[in-house]
């Protein structure tokens, strides 16, 4: 009986439930798109390009493994745990003796993959696709035949995959210059090469042996090892034959081998699409969480708008004997037909929206193409699920208070709002506001960005859920601010007065989301730069050099540093990496330690960066605080390529932001490291910028720039970098953005009768718009107020946190435009359905049946 009767209200009420439906159909299609976004993270394939034709590969372990046992009441627990190292793990190469008595091995083929950029006179050829070298004896692993020419002989010979030849328009005979991992070279072409099957995600360059080996750097060892079986052997049989063969087989630092065949091949050759598995799982599950908590504070809210202009044919429900239960089980089967028409709706919108966004963040660099979308129905289904149970959980919350009084009440408060709110509300929301308060103390001791980003997210969500619940008592507060200003400037002023006052719970449904909308916003565009100026600031500070190297392609060669270098010069060759310190992922650096004060001052707190060689490391401070470290402690970690080591601490330095928690001599990360150009040079000398690029004249894609012009680049790639995060919270603010929309049309289309009973007291049209106006207005500032003093509390606990100083980045015309920008939104969505509605007669409206 209740779900026909809650078919027919549904039916009956349309208009009534259309922004219900709105909100909940936004929400399924944002849950969806995140939905997509995990799973692509979790299952995601990467299909193997290089090793197309090798069946079975064997690499090194690109993870790093913990293994934690704990004894706890007579019972053994072993936890073990593996995160991804930040380089190319390397095997040796004698390893392939073994392989080679595999039974059913017919072929091994050592591999070596290292970086290799052709180089015209304008920069990188194809900036589109990464660029590798490898030895010519590998190129059956594709495989790759030659079309045209001859295998490279000698070192300055060169083969070049028939992709590069169309674009650089280039033939056998013609000279190309190569940027590898030494200093760049001119190779004369001698083939073109063409894979047996398309090879989109990769440049391929093919050198003799003995330059390959030079190139790569890494004396005897390689990259991998392809393993072709005889003709009748199964690569499943191959594979488990192999396993067993290297069971315990350690490369010379520890790294156990493994073995890979058919979609785990595909990892192996692109370390960056499976590092970014982990990016998108983080990224989609922080974009789920903030969207579905985002969701239910905006669907409760939209759904307790729409109970409350139902209350009058709800107190009618109840005064003709319907119980408690009864109205229960019908809101919530309304809600449940509601949610399930816009949960599906929602969720089949949310496909292709996760479709585009992964296509930007492939755009933008945050997630390479070489990830394949996943696209189940898990995602689809679970947003429907979370609609169905929002939907549900927002009728029951609503439906409290009509549901509960008795049937005498619920007619008075049908046509006059309650003069406070229930205690249980207010509880609720100062427990609330008590969370977010604990939340914002706990963001100014959180010292990490992985750590502090969820946290500041959650303060600002939860501090307007508390706005929710305390919404109509500071409704109630702001017109005792406003009410003297109000009540002086006319007859609009006057009605908005006492709408605000009369109807504070209405119009608190109209805050909450403006101040989410605002406060989540400004926190969104100034958490970047907050964190990202202060980086820059210290770099500054703590950069002495007089000219800054830097280059368009890979790095600085070593070459072209050793060519700076006399004798009252000082050069500091800057290559980054990452570490491992047991689990947990430092940023680090390697310098050249001669001179290095001259050129460089991290403002060393502790001890001294004369004794930084190749067994030594200075730390930040708060790498010294987490790990406990001063001057003379061993520090055991892993380098960026899985090599262990445990230098000694010599120096502790305040300027970690800008330069990174630890800080090696240069030649130890160079030597672990996939790229081992310099990221940028510091130079310290008497000559003029002229004069130093007139020494580098031979090294294409090399700039000499002033520290300061080196900073404006850095602030142009950090904006590169924030980007990726505007777009990722874009949708929840353009989801928020809606929701401010469908809130303040409902609460306006709900107040028709209302205005046509102010037309037929005297109130002209031009009187009852000034009226929605002022409303809109005083709403606004009220939830500029609110979201603007969220913003600042997290922004500063945050900056607090992760600077030491209380100086949140705020940029005065950004922010006035997300206030204007609120603003147009509540005037648009007030004034357009305030217009429709004085449009119809007012005696009709007065008249007609609710």
């Amino acid at each position: 009986m209740m779900l026909r009767y809650a078919l027919r209200t549904v039916r009956a009420r349309k208009g009534g439930f259309l922004g219900a439906f709105f909100a909940l159909m936004c929400a399924a299609a944002l849950i969806t798109a995140c939905g997509t976004l995990l799973e692509t993270g979790l299952r995601g394939t990467i299909a193997t390009e290089r090793y197309a034709a090798t069946p079975v590969v064997v690499s090194a372990d690109q993870n790093v493994h913990q293994t934690t046992v704990k004894h706890k009441k007579g019972k053994t627990k072993v936890k073990h745990k593996a995160k991804p190292i930040a380089e190319r793990a390397w095997l040796p190469g004698d390893l392939a003796t073994e392989l080679r008595k595999v039974p059913g091995v017919r072929e091994v083929i050592p591999e070596l993959t290292f970086l290799a950029e052709p180089l015209a006179p304008g920069g990188a050829v194809d900036k589109d696709r990464p660029a590798y070298g490898h030895a010519w004896d590998s190129a059956a692993l594709t495989p790759y035949t030659l079309t045209t020419g001859t295998a490279p002989k000698a070192d300055g010979d060169l083969v070049i995959d028939r992709r590069l030849a169309e674009r650089a328009h280039l033939e056998p005979g013609d000279r190309l210059t190569v940027q590898s991992t030494q200093s760049p070279r001119t190779y004369r072409v001698t083939g073109i090469a063409a894979p047996a099957q398309e090879v989109r995600h990769q440049t391929a360059l093919f050198f003799s042996t003995a330059e390959a080996r030079r190139l790569a750097a890494h004396p005897g060892q390689v990259t991998a090892f392809g393993v072709l079986p005889t003709k009748g052997t199964d690569a499943a049989v191959l594979k488990r034959s192999v396993s067993s063969a290297l069971h315990g087989t350690r490369a010379p630092h520890g790294t156990t081998a493994q073995v890979s065949a058919g979609d785990g091949r595909g990892p192996v050759e692109f370390l960056d699409a499976a590092a970014a598995r982990t990016k998108l799982v983080s990224m989609g599950g922080a974009m789920g969480g903030t969207s579905l908590l985002v969701a239910v504070l905006v669907v409760v809210g939209t759904f307790a708008l729409s109970v409350q202009q139902r209350h009058r044919e709800l107190a009618l429900l109840r005064a003709i004997a319907a119980t408690p239960g009864q109205i229960r089980a019908l809101l919530g089967r309304e809600a449940l037909i509601v949610g399930a028409a816009a949960g599906t709706a929602g969720a089949l919108a949310g496909l292709p929206l996760g479709s585009w966004l992964r296509g930007r963040f492939v755009a933008m660099g945050a997630v390479p193409a070489t990830l394949q979308h996943t696209v189940s129905v898990f995602p689809p289904f679970a947003a429907l699920a979370a609609t169905l149970l929002g939907a549900w959980a927002a009728a029951r919350i609503s439906s409290r208070r009509i549901a509960r009084i008795r049937p005498a009440e619920a007619l008075a408060e049908a046509r006059a709002e309650r003069t406070r709110p229930a205690w249980g509300r207010i509880l609720a929301g100062l427990a609330l506001l008590a969370g977010g308060v604990v939340l914002v103390a706990v963001l100014s001791v959180l010292r990490t960005e992985p750590a502090s980003t969820p946290v500041t997210f959650l303060a600002v969500v939860v501090l307007a859920s508390s706005v929710a619940l305390l919404g109509p008592l500071l409704v109630r507060a702001a017109v005792a601010v406003l009410g003297g200003p109000l009540a002086l400037t006319g007859p609009s002023s006057r009605l908005a007065r006492a709408n605000l006052r009369g109807h504070a719970a209405r119009m608190a449904s109209v805050v909450t989301p403006l101040t989410l909308l605002i406060g989540m916003t400004c926190t969104v565009l100034f958490v970047q730069p907050t964190l990202g100026n202060a980086a820059r600031a210290q770099a500054r500070e703590g950069i002495r050099a007089d000219w800054v190297v830097a280059a368009q392609g890979p790095g600085v060669p070593a070459e072209a540093a050793r060519r700076l270098r006399t004798q009252h010069d000082t050069v500091t060759e800057v290559v980054r990496t990452t570490v491992r310190v047991g689990l947990d992922k430092y940023a680090a650096q390697g310098v050249t330690p001669g001179g290095l004060t001259r050129t460089w001052d991290p403002d060393v707190t502790i001890g001294s960066l004369t004794k930084l060689t190749e067994d030594t490391v200075a730390v930040s401070e708060l790498a010294a605080d987490q790990l406990h470290l001063k001057p003379g402690s061993p520090l055991k970690l892993t380098l960026g390529d899985g090599t262990p080591a445990t230098p000694t601490v010599v120096a502790v330095y305040a300027r970690g932001l800008g330069f990174g928690d630890l800080t090696f001599a240069h030649d130890l990360v160079a030597r672990h490291v996939d790229d081992p150009l310099a990221t940028s040079v510091l130079v310290s000398t008497a000559r003029t910028q002229t004069q130093l690029a007139t020494t580098l004249r031979e090294f294409p894609g090399i700039h000499v720039l002033a520290p300061a012009a080196a900073d404006s680049i850095q602030a142009a790639r950090q904006q590169a970098n924030a980007e990726v995060n505007y777009l990722a919270m874009g949708l929840v603010l353009a989801f928020t953005a809606i929701a401010v929309v469908n809130t303040l049309a409902m609460s306006v289309s709900e107040r028709v009768r209302e205005f046509a009973l102010l037309r037929l007291a005297g109130a002209t049209r031009r009187q009852v718009l000034g009226m929605l106006r002022t409303e809109a207005l005083s709403v606004l500032l009220l939830a500029t107020a609110l979201g603007s003093g969220i913003a600042l509390a997290v922004l500063t606990a945050f900056s607090v946190g992760m600077t030491g100083e209380a100086a949140p980045a705020v940029t005065p015309l950004v922010y006035v435009a997300v206030v204007a920008l609120a603003g147009l939104l509540a005037l648009v969505a007030t004034a357009l359905p305030g217009r429709v509605a004085l449009r119809v007669r007012p005696v009709t409206l007065a008249t007609a049946k609710e």
